[in-house]
């Protein structure tokens, strides 16, 4: 009976790993180079009224202290959505969903260069064997320039480990109401993105007016499920299970991207490429489990922004129930 109570709350967990997994495709399907700022916009136009909602009494006990450092972190979450977003239509789902997760390893080397202090050798060797794996997998199985979008995807993954190393350092956020710093966080990137949208492209409702039903569907898929889902689960789930475990769930995210990159967008890789992403997936799991102190990446498409930061606070406070983002 316990070994299937441990299984009912994993199955949620793994399955925003899915859907995160799917969401790099999902944006291929609903943006184009010229469409990306009005598609966030759209994208987390229909997440904040529900979120806000939900956050609301945490909201209306923040000081200013908390909105302002809620907004620094929206600043730079709007960097990564906006590199992450423009890199996916740039490149494969496969190789965004890869090198994304190459933060679990950059975190860690960050920490440990701003602390003076070293990183297991074990955890070294993992994060080269990561250089090697994106080398394979960007270059096509041999020495390539990256694409553009590998190069934003991976930009994404560095400008990732500073909001997650910003976070963990603002003191003012410290004891935030995990909810409300998240709504703040995305409601100053989406207003970043809605008053950057008219000099970027076609204004969000031009798009929208443009969306067929398919289209549709796929935006509501990343807006309900990648964003509203995964944050609710998480912050369910670090309540109910480890939040190491929550992590290892997680942590499978890069391997559905490149299943729905191959099966559905047809992603094709040659033999020394998917050598290269499978060095990846083995690093990064290699790193996440050698780190001293791993604070793992709690960002995302999809909710990460601020949900998989929440997971990440409660694994360098395991003894705290409750701790903010």
């Amino acid at each position: 009976m316990r070994g299937s109570s441990s299984f009912l709350r994993d199955v949620p967990v793994l399955l925003v790993a899915v859907v995160w997994g799917s969401s790099f495709l999902a944006v291929q399907q609903v943006a184009e180079p010229g469409t990306v700022v009005a598609m966030l916009v759209l994208r987390f136009g229909l997440v904040l009224p529900v979120l806000g909602l939900a956050a609301w009494r945490g909201l209306r006990g923040m000081g200013r202290a908390e909105w302002l450092g809620g907004a620094v972190l929206g600043l730079v979450l709007g960097g990564v959505f906006l590199l992450e977003t423009y890199g996916a239509v740039h490149t494969s789902a496969t190789n965004a969903g890869l090198i994304i997760s190459l933060t679990m390893v950059f975190t860690p080397l960050a920490e440990s260069a701003l602390a003076r202090t070293p990183l297991p050798r074990a955890f070294l060797a993992a994060a080269g064997l990561a250089v090697i794996g994106v080398a394979l997998l960007t270059g096509g199985g041999g020495l390539k320039t990256p694409s553009l979008g590998d190069l934003l995807v991976l930009g994404a993954a560095v400008v990732r480990t500073v909001h997650v190393l910003t976070m963990a350092r603002l003191r003012s956020i410290r004891d935030t109401d995990s909810l409300a710093l998240t709504w703040v966080q995305l409601a100053t990137a989406t207003v970043v993105f809605a008053v950057v949208a008219p000099f970027a492209g076609p204004l969000p409702w031009t798009v929208a007016a443009s969306y067929g039903p398919a289209q549709w569907a796929w935006l509501l898929h990343l807006a309900l499920l990648c964003t509203l889902f995964a944050f609710f689960v998480q912050m369910w789930a670090v309540r109910t299970t480890s939040p190491s475990r929550v992590s290892l769930l997680l942590g499978t995210e890069p391997l559905w991207a490149a299943v729905f990159g191959i099966a559905l967008a047809g992603n094709h890789l040659g033999p020394l490429a998917l050598l290269g992403g499978a060095l990846v997936l083995v690093a990064t799991e290699w790193g996440r489990r050698t780190a001293v102190a791993p604070a793992r990446d709690a960002v995302g498409d999809e909710a990460r922004g601020a949900a998989r930061a929440a997971v990440a606070e409660e694994e360098t406070e395991p003894t705290s129930a409750s701790a903010a983002v």
